[in-house]
């Protein structure tokens, strides 16, 4: 069983950074490929960016390609989306998600939502113009 909680949403302006944080519970946070969504008001809840459970492949929406980068600190269990560039229509409940991966190399990551077991509540980042 792994919790997910994120922390460092909130109002920025157009053109500016945030860095969201999903720290997990438990001590294997390894074993588990990491991945952030977002759901804008009126909206679908849509993939953001993926990372494998070593971090060494991560994956990104074309939406946020080139702005967006994804990491993590298993020692802290913890992932990170590094968000610089930002647009209004980032405007957007960000979740981040986990699931366990037992593949060999451990490189693989996950872009559909049902490919998750666990989500965090979600935290809110608004980009004004």
């Amino acid at each position: 069983q792994v919790q997910l909680v994120e922390s460092g949403g909130g109002l920025v302006q157009a053109g500016g950074s945030l860095r969201l944080s999903c720290a997990a519970s438990g001590r294997t946070f390894s074993r588990y490929a990491g991945g952030w969504f977002r759901q804008a008001p009126g909206k679908e809840r849509e993939f953001v960016a993926a990372i494998s459970r070593s971090g060494g492949s991560t994956y990104y929406a074309d939406s946020v390609k080139g702005r967006f980068t994804i990491s993590r600190d298993n020692a802290k269990n913890t992932v990170y989306l590094q968000m610089n560039s930002l647009k209004p229509e980032d405007t957007a409940v960000y979740y981040c998600a986990a699931r366990p991966d037992t593949t060999y190399s451990g490189n693989y990551y996950y872009t559909r939502q049902y490919q998750y077991d666990y989500w965090g509540q979600g935290t809110q980042v608004t980009v004004s113009s």
